[in-house]
């Protein structure tokens, strides 16, 4: 059993670390259509959103309560990363959340946004060479979470073809590899 919470905040700080490591905002990422910039910003983006919708708002009214994000992307990550910690840690996990595309527990919600976090750490991690070791905990419950959508991870339309990866390999390239990313160096 994995302790979500500090999976966010270690997830949080992942992103947190690459991010401060950032010299080129428009160097690519694994994520072939997005630069650096749209990477983080679409992080940014997702963490904005976890406390109006914790908070029992509907995506559209979650959506007008977003205020566009400055051009500072590493201070609106903080901002945004310390209101989404707090909404996490005050919802209990079987309270519902509505998303675009179903209402789901808070738990639920936390396990997707974890991993999202996690797997755009290691894409920013790529995309500026930094020290793409993600930490062992997290990998491991990310794991759970994209291991048990397997079938349906490609035809979702948010990730690339899974890459082979030998069943023997470490966590996080097993992990990597179901998400359409190829974990070794180019």
């Amino acid at each position: 059993m994995h302790d979500w919470i500090a999976l966010q905040k270690l997830a949080a700080d992942e992103f947190a670390a690459r991010l401060h490591l950032i010299t080129d905002w428009n160097a690519s990422t694994p994520d072939t259509e997005w630069t650096v910039t749209d990477l983080v910003r679409h992080v940014v983006l997702e963490q904005q959103w976890v406390a109006p919708l914790l908070g029992g708002l509907s995506v559209l009214d979650a959506r007008r309560s977003l205020a566009p994000l400055g051009p500072d992307l590493t201070t609106e990550w903080a901002t945004h990363s310390a209101r989404a910690a707090e909404a996490w840690a005050a919802t209990p996990a079987d309270a519902p959340v509505t998303l675009s595309y179903d209402t789901v527990t808070a738990a639920d919600y936390l396990r997707e946004q974890v991993s999202d976090v996690t797997i755009h750490s290691w894409d920013l991690a790529r995309a500026t060479d930094a020290d793409e070791t993600l930490d062992a905990d997290l990998v491991a419950g990310v794991w759970t979470v994209f291991e048990a959508q397997r079938d349906t991870l490609e035809a979702s339309g948010l990730f690339a073809s899974a890459v082979p990866a030998d069943e023997n390999a470490p966590l996080q390239h097993r992990l990597l590899a179901l998400t359409g990313r190829d974990p070794r160096r180019p």
